[in-house]
């Protein structure tokens, strides 16, 4: 046995001598497949993952439902942020309005993408085509790299530690792991500056308000002349039309230019601002017809018949929307917010306080005495969008009757840990042909919305009536603010003549109702968070509901608000962020 076995091994060392003198580069680590940054130069598919990352990093106003955290609504779900947010748990901790980490990054991604943009082949056998992708490319980053500025400005801009009134770090590089990331804020105004740049310089190269195929050389935009038609069409044409565009850039310059004029920044009043915001909104208003390229049915984009209309090979879309997400197929939106007696979560509560905001047919206000309100028949003779965007007691949904009355019923008050808590259930941006019973469930196209035509109108409105009061017009505008708003109130199916509507003459009325109308208008989209902060509004205002029992209404306290209104009209840094650069400066308050 010992002999065999020295005889063994004897007989291995000499395979293992031979092995290593003809291999001798075996234990050498190969290369490995990973990919690394020289392939960004190499590989377009590769490089332009970067500006889809961004894309994919895009957030969607639509379905946050952060208005959880407001007067708006109220969750039957104990451990949502929101919830927690609005009842005294935010914090620079805890802050689910957090965009600091997706900005920041997404920025980085964009920085290291413009840096490339002229190294990579995009085409290597069409120069021209080569040279209209990096155009693009270039039209589509600096656009991007914009809007996240603006996601981090409208989150995080405020009143220092300092004293002052401050923006955001403004990155213009792509940072590798050992340099610097101790990058100071700059002041809100040269933040806001910066930003503009960046859509602007966009603009340089997403001339065209929309990607269409045009049809001849006498249609190619300014700057793209010497360029073919098919060409241009290759790279510029409609099967591109989901990417950011000139038309969404000018949107996005509206949106900025009403923060920077908001009361919560604007701390001088400087009309210039407001003058600023009105114009940059007219031009997108105009984009679309002007006043009367108002899409009827634009406050109700989200349902199927506007849906289904949709044919992108016809180019055919809502003309209310400037920009949204491509289709999917889904029905995670309703299993969240359908009521208890048709398989949903009912996680999302409208409050009374929203309800109440919904004026009577006739355009007045409730608490008007003109207004005809009937407190013993709450929902009768009211503003057609109540029943639009709210299940209230007794509404007719998907064929059923929902009865939020107190009682034994799945879809009472606080019947269930599925049941509203208010009386009031969403129907706005639901599917009523969305099927969640569990022997035949199904699913449909759904897509959220980032910008629609509404906004625009209520930017205008808003900036006009500061800038040059009710019955005042831009300088780019044949429409004052007065006109705008009666025009949403119309569509909504307000009784003609819009008597509420004439009757306003003071700045202050006007600015009372546009801030109502928006409210209205852009309820559930991500919007009432941030407005109420920049119109420096009180955050304590707390969520209530409805008790009916029989034809008894009783308003009751659901949920307090416990904000401090006298810092959490800004949003906090990231506590780490601030503990680990000292370079950064906290806003007020925020520990």
């Amino acid at each position: 046995m010992k002999y065999i076995h020295i005889t063994f091994l004897l007989f291995m060392s000499m395979i293992i001598s031979t092995f290593f003198s003809s291999c001798e580069n075996v234990l050498v680590p190969t290369d490995e497949n990973l990919n690394t940054e020289d392939r960004l130069s190499k590989d377009p598919s590769f490089s332009e993952g970067l500006l889809m990352t961004a894309y994919l990093r895009v957030p969607s106003r639509s379905i946050a439902f952060d208005e959880v955290a407001t007067d708006d609504a109220v969750s039957n779900n104990k451990t949502n942020g929101y919830l927690r947010m609005a009842t005294g748990q935010w914090s620079a901790s805890f802050n689910p309005k957090n965009m600091w980490d997706n900005s920041i990054s997404s920025i980085l991604y964009l920085n290291k993408f413009l840096t490339y943009i002229d190294q990579v082949e995009w085409k290597w056998s069409d120069l021209e085509l080569n040279t209209l992708y990096k155009k693009r490319f270039q039209g589509e980053a600096y656009a991007l790299r914009g809007l996240f500025g603006l996601l981090l400005l409208e989150s995080c801009a405020g009143i220092g530690e300092n004293g002052e009134l401050l923006g955001i770090p403004i990155i213009r590089n792509f940072i590798e792991a050992e340099e610097n990331f101790n990058i100071p804020r700059l002041g809100f105004f040269e933040s806001v500056d910066s930003i503009y740049a960046d859509f602007d310089h966009a603009l340089k190269f997403l001339t065209m308000d929309d990607y269409v195929d045009i049809q001849n050389p006498e249609q190619l935009p300014e700057g793209y002349s010497e360029f073919s038609v098919s060409s241009y069409n290759e790279i510029f044409g409609k099967r591109v039309n989901q990417r950011i565009s000139g038309r969404v850039v000018k949107a996005l310059k509206a949106r900025l230019a009403l923060l920077a004029a908001s009361p919560a920044f604007n701390l001088q009043n400087e009309t210039s601002l407001w003058e600023n915001a009105a114009m940059n909104a007219a031009e997108v208003i105009n984009i679309n017809g002007g006043i009367n390229g108002l899409d009827p049915n634009g406050h109700t984009y989200y349902l199927p018949a506007q849906i289904n209309r949709i044919n992108l090979d016809n180019n055919l879309d809502q003309k209310e929307i400037i920009w949204r997400t491509a289709m999917s197929v889904s029905n995670a939106i309703e299993r969240q917010c359908f009521p208890p007696s048709l398989f949903g979560n009912g996680d999302i509560n409208p409050t009374q306080n929203l309800v109440d905001a919904f004026p009577t047919l006739d355009g007045y206000p409730i608490d008007d005495a003109t207004s005809g309100y009937d407190e013993n028949n709450p929902y009768v003779n009211r503003d057609p969008r109540l029943s639009q965007y709210i299940i209230y007691n007794n509404s007719v949904f998907k064929g059923a009757r929902i009865n939020t009355s107190l009682g034994d019923n799945i879809n009472a008050k606080d019947a269930t840990d599925n049941s509203t808590r208010t009386g009031y259930y969403l129907k706005k941006l639901l599917r009523d042909d969305i099927n969640l019973d569990p022997v035949a469930t199904t699913s449909l196209n759904h897509y959220n919305v980032h910008i629609r035509y509404t906004e625009m109108f209520l930017i205008y409105a808003e900036a006009a009536n500061e800038s040059w009061g009710p019955d005042g017009k831009a300088p780019n505008a044949s429409y004052s603010a007065k006109e705008a708003i009666a025009a949403l109130r119309k569509r909504a199916g307000i009784k003609q003549p819009d008597q509420y509507v004439a009757s306003i003459s003071s700045k202050e009325e006007m600015r009372d109702l546009i801030r109502n109308e928006r409210r209205l208008e852009l309820c559930f989209e991500g919007y009432r968070f941030w407005d109420m902060r920049r119109w420096l509004m009180d955050l304590t205002e707390p969520a209530m509901g409805v008790n009916i029992t029989d034809v008894l209404y009783s308003y009751v306290q659901v949920e307090s608000r416990a904000y401090n209104n006298a810092y959490m009209h800004y949003g906090p840094i990231p506590q780490r962020e601030v503990l680990k650069y000292d370079a950064l400066i906290q806003n007020k308050g925020w520990k």
